[in-house]
């Protein structure tokens, strides 16, 4: 396959669709064909703490799996895919979220620096299923799941 090769933790993260301010992944650890390591500080200023909830705000559970989806099935897919098919291919899919099964175990506040673990259980014909988890810096598990994406042609 030509082309093909393990991009740069640099490479992966430019190539992410998703954007300021829907990108929630501000850096990628570690990565490679297995598994993912990347962290976000959710900006304490983002317009939806300003309703969730007033006076005590915490990070909606639907942008937890957002943040993990991003790190274990966007990031780790674009790798993978780029590793077998080139940067080419990678370049040419949007990464669709397919489904999740997520427990949650902990709160997150504004300003707080999460680091999120992906570990592929499967990948085939564009299809990413992993096992993700998502911990406070001080080791606090947050929420963990199973995610799956696949990649579709724009």
């Amino acid at each position: 396959m030509s082309g093909a090769r393990n991009l740069t933790a640099k490479e992966v993260l430019d190539l992410i669709p998703q954007q300021e301010p829907f990108r929630f992944i501000d850096e990628i650890l570690e990565i490679d064909e297995d598994h993912i390591v990347a962290s976000y500080t959710w900006r304490a200023d983002a317009d939806f703490y300003r309703g969730h909830f007033p006076g005590n705000p915490i990070t909606p559970g639907v942008l937890l799996v957002e943040s993990m989806a991003q790190t274990g099935v966007v990031a780790l897919g674009l790798y993978t895919l780029a590793s077998q098919g080139g940067i080419d291919d990678a370049k040419k899919l949007v990464t669709v979220f397919t489904d999740a099964n997520v427990d949650f175990s902990g709160l997150v506040k504004p300003g707080a620096r999460v680091v999120i673990t992906g570990r592929k259980l499967f990948y085939r014909r564009r299809k990413l299923r992993s096992e993700v988890e998502m911990h406070l810096e001080d080791g606090t598990l947050v929420c963990s799941g199973v995610l799956s994406g696949m990649g579709v042609t724009q």
